[in-house]
């Protein structure tokens, strides 16, 4: 059995195989709420034979959206939707995931496709929820110039407080809905992201200069949040390892954050980079591996691998190397949701058995066209 297709164990959980669907952002919810768009598009990456499916960065409180259109868990009318969704894929023997973020000073930005023009009414903004909002921030620094980023207000004690408490609850509530597992968004130049990095965080209190003071909320939110999720089942966080800028926070900062995660009950690290407007990498196939694999070797902690990684033999490669312990795909799984029943076969399987009982005539088509391995 390839590495890529052999089960893995988090706590009590063990996912069928080692591939991932990383959280992807819809833009498509109305006051936070699944709908039947976000129920066929991950429900396809579970019928595709993926082992765990990750819901999109899911705001914690209202104001945490990256923008009106995101997903939320900040009250109990959210559990059932998201249960459909969470039954349905388990009933394709895939786990389910969600992550669970605020977006800081990146919060309240427009959604691209809804144009002003589609905005002009009344009846136009309530279609699709238009919603606009102050955001909050480490501190009053916008994320860049650009218009579609507002200056933020700088968190005071009790938004700090409301910050670790909507993590908590919206936790509780994931617990409820029956996800496996919860991921705490730490990346992409989002609020948690912006206390770690110096690029962002100008505070001059217990949560600003030092690295140390820089995690703080950081592991403040890990601590809470692993106190009420269910201790069989794991926990995950996802970081940008480096802000790919001069200044910001580093591979090493990262992988001294891991360690400290990993000792409050964080059971895997999802490896990512940038999201600070300073930042810059070139992307390339498999161009983040090598966070990845700083981060497990440094902090000894199971790790997950994304960026460009739709290649099968390099993403066994990248396991058999012990570079990394998952491998994720995003845009890749847009564009192939079948992509582990392929990589599977490319990689000299010939059992059919994970695709969907409807869909294993699959195999006697591959058989006719040549495609079943020798």
């Amino acid at each position: 059995m390839t590495k890529l297709f052999s089960p893995i164990t988090l706590r009590d959980l063990t996912l069928r195989n080692r591939t991932v669907v990383a959280p992807m952002c819809q833009y498509s919810a109305i006051d936070g709420f699944v709908n039947d768009w976000h129920f066929v598009h991950l429900g396809r990456f579970a019928m595709g034979g993926f082992g765990l499916v990750i819901l999109e960065a899911t705001g914690v409180v209202p104001e945490g959206r990256i923008s009106y259109g995101d997903l939320g868990l900040w009250k109990d009318e959210h559990i059932a939707p998201l249960a459909r969704i969470v039954d349905f894929i388990h009933s394709q023997g895939a786990a389910a995931g969600i992550q669970l973020a605020h977006a800081g000073r990146k919060a309240s930005t427009p959604v691209s496709w809804n144009t002003p023009d589609k905005l002009a009414t009344e009846e136009q903004r309530n279609a699709v929820g238009y919603e606009h909002w102050k955001p909050v921030a480490p501190s009053a620094v916008a994320h860049s110039s650009n218009p579609d980023f507002q200056t933020p207000e700088a968190l005071d004690e009790a938004g700090i407080r409301r910050v670790i408490d909507g993590f908590v609850a919206a936790a509780q509530r994931a617990e409820k809905a029956g996800f496996d597992t919860v991921e705490i968004h730490a990346a992409h130049g989002y609020l948690l992201n912006q206390f770690l990095s110096p690029l962002a965080n100008k505070r001059t209190d217990q949560y600003g200069g030092s690295r140390e003071n820089r995690m703080r909320l950081v592991l403040e939110v890990a601590e809470a949040v692993r106190a009420v999720w269910p201790a069989h089942k794991p926990l995950l966080a996802r970081l940008s390892v480096s802000d790919n800028a001069p200044g910001g926070w580093q591979v090493e900062d990262s992988v001294a954050l891991a360690r400290e995660l990993k000792a409050r009950g964080v059971d895997a690290i999802d490896c990512s980079s940038g999201g600070f407007d300073e930042g810059r990498i070139t992307s390339t196939a498999a161009y983040q591996v090598p966070f990845a694999s700083a981060v497990k070797k440094g902090a000894d902690i199971p790790t997950m691998a994304v960026g460009l990684l739709g290649d099968a033999a390099a993403a066994e490669a990248v396991l058999e190397n012990g570079e990394a312990d998952f491998i994720a795909l995003a845009r890749g799984a847009l564009d192939d949701p079948n992509w582990p029943l392929h990589a599977m076969r490319e990689l000299g399987s010939s059992d059919y058995s994970t695709w969907p009982v409807q869909a294993r005539r699959v195999k006697e088509r591959d058989r006719v066209l040549g495609r079943l391995p020798a």
